[in-house]
């Protein structure tokens, strides 16, 4: 195994920790899998900074309206611009509870997230995020009747 392949799967694993605490519902939990001082930009703007804020944040999402949601990631690339540094930048969204059936969030709830990761102590730990909702120009109806007056 490579040190790009290991440090990939160690990515990986740090992300499917975000994924699982997520599923769990359990703020705290979710908290724990960025570092103390990490800044996360929900999809709507709103900032949170620290692992306090971030489990504050989520507090009662996880027991509304995100209770027994499921974070489903699509696509991911990563690429490491230090050895103990990591951008995960990867397309996936919010599966909701009453969608049991679904393998892929609907159209309105895909997100472009952006990861940067660092590695502490042999961990990878989230220390930046930044989720934006994937809405494409081109797939808008202003977008695709553009497109057609464009000639080829």
């Amino acid at each position: 195994m490579t040190a790009s392949t290991h440090d990939t799967v160690g990515v990986d694993r740090a992300l499917a920790r975000v994924a699982a605490a997520w599923e769990e519902g359990n703020p705290e939990s979710y908290a724990q899998a960025f570092t103390a001082d990490a800044d996360y930009t929900a999809f709507d703007g709103t900032r949170m900074s620290g692992r306090r804020a971030i489990a504050d944040g989520h507090r009662a999402l996880f027991a509304g309206i995100m209770r027994n949601s499921r974070m489903v990631s699509e696509s991911r690339d990563v690429r490491f611009p230090a050895p103990d540094v990591a951008v995960a930048c990867e397309r996936g969204g919010i599966v909701m509870s009453w969608q049991k059936r679904r393998t892929v969030p609907t159209a309105r709830r895909r997100s472009s997230v952006t990861f940067v990761l660092v590695r502490r102590d042999g961990t990878w730990l989230v220390d930046a995020f930044h989720n934006t909702r994937y809405r494409p120009w081109s797939n808008t109806l202003l977008g695709r009747l553009t497109r057609r007056g464009t000639p080829a």
